[in-house]
């Protein structure tokens, strides 16, 4: 049987002027129209393809080799392009929009909003569905993250301590305030590390590196920026956080504790408005 809002590897069954067949076992025979038959590749009978199974505006089941936002299971952030009673459309990259029902909003949405979102299968109608309400999809288990272990980040929502975040597309975590040393917006993606998993399973997120390992990199990145520059830099630790941010992508205090230990080994010199190599 085929999987409905995921990528299956069907073999190709027959050829027709609108399109190929695939074999979709249980489902017959899943129409991969013409348009979307990949140029130069073999699709002959026999062949095997990787394609998209969904519901087209019929409500037949139908397959594509372009790439959706979102599979089953999944958490995007999309655009809504329509709302109508019964719901809200979000554009996820198929010529068939995503649907969102009103139960399914967290918060009032108006066209050309996003909203980050989970995608299910409704099991009566086998539609690929979308929900705003994200708790009960996430493992509330305690999780087994180690501290400094690379994640990946999707931000959610922004609260009163900082920015809430989806880790590895499994658990909750949050990115508190005093990590923030870039902008930040709802649906971005983001490489993140893991900074603590407290024994209540709640994960405090950075988005830079942390340990020791990490700060004698940016260490050794400072002094290879500094001698490119000829020996000095116009940064020093009274520099404004988003200059620091730009060159070296790190969060003001991070820096200050580089170049502190720099300082210390007599590698350079810090003055008011720059630093220098010794």
């Amino acid at each position: 049987m085929a999987q409905i809002g995921r990528f299956n590897t069907l073999q190709v069954v027959k050829h027709t002027d609108f399109g190929i067949y695939l074999d979709g076992g249980p489902d017959g025979e899943i129409l991969l129209p013409k348009r979307y038959v990949p140029k130069g590749e073999p699709c002959e009978v026999g062949d095997w393809l990787n394609v998209f199974i969904y519901l087209d505006s019929e409500d037949r089941i139908i397959a594509t080799t372009q790439k959706p936002k979102v599979q089953v299971g999944g958490f995007a952030s999309l655009k809504v392009v329509a709302i109508n009673h019964v719901g809200l459309f979000l554009d996820w990259g198929l010529p068939k929009d995503l649907f969102l029902p009103h139960s399914e909003e967290k918060r009032p949405l108006q066209v050309g909003d996003y909203c980050v979102v989970h995608a299910y299968l409704d099991p009566r109608t086998r539609r690929l569905t979308a929900t705003a309400r994200l708790d009960r999809y996430l493992d509330n288990t305690q999780p087994s993250y180690k501290p400094g272990q690379a994640v990946e980040l999707l931000v959610v929502e922004r609260t009163d301590l900082g920015f809430k975040a989806i880790v590895n597309g499994k658990h909750w975590g949050l990115i508190h305030k005093n990590e923030l040393f870039k902008f930040l917006r709802v649906g971005m993606q983001e490489a993140g590390y893991i900074r603590e998993v407290r024994p209540d399973g709640k994960i405090s997120l950075s988005l830079q590196p942390i340990g020791q390992g990490a700060a004698d990199s940016l260490g050794e990145q400072i002094l290879a920026t500094l001698r490119e520059a000829g020996g000095r830099l116009a940064l020093s630790d009274k520099s404004p956080p988003e200059d620091i941010a730009r060159l070296f992508g790190v969060s003001k205090g991070n820096f200050k504790k580089a170049i502190g230990s720099l300082y210390k080994q007599g590698l350079i010199v810090i003055l008011d408005d720059c630093i220098e190599l010794r």
